[in-house]
């Protein structure tokens, strides 16, 4: 076993790391929530890119449902 420890100990550490970047995360998206605004920052670097191309990703983008018919 990996440093000497125990199955039952690198399981229990496993288990607890886990739970915790998954409660974490959990609570950064429902706190900060940072899909909400995802179309605004999509839109804006589209505007940089030439007109044909930003056709191009936002008929891709809608298809894919990232992006609102906006």
């Amino acid at each position: 076993m990996p440093a000497g420890v125990t199955w039952g100990q690198y399981l229990a550490f496993s288990s607890a790391a886990m739970l915790s970047m998954l409660a974490g995360s959990q609570i950064v998206h429902q706190y900060y929530r940072p899909l909400q605004d995802l179309n605004k920052y999509i839109n804006k670097e589209l505007q940089t890119l030439p007109e044909n191309v930003q056709i191009q990703i936002r008929k891709e983008l809608q298809e894919e449902g990232v992006l609102n018919n906006s």
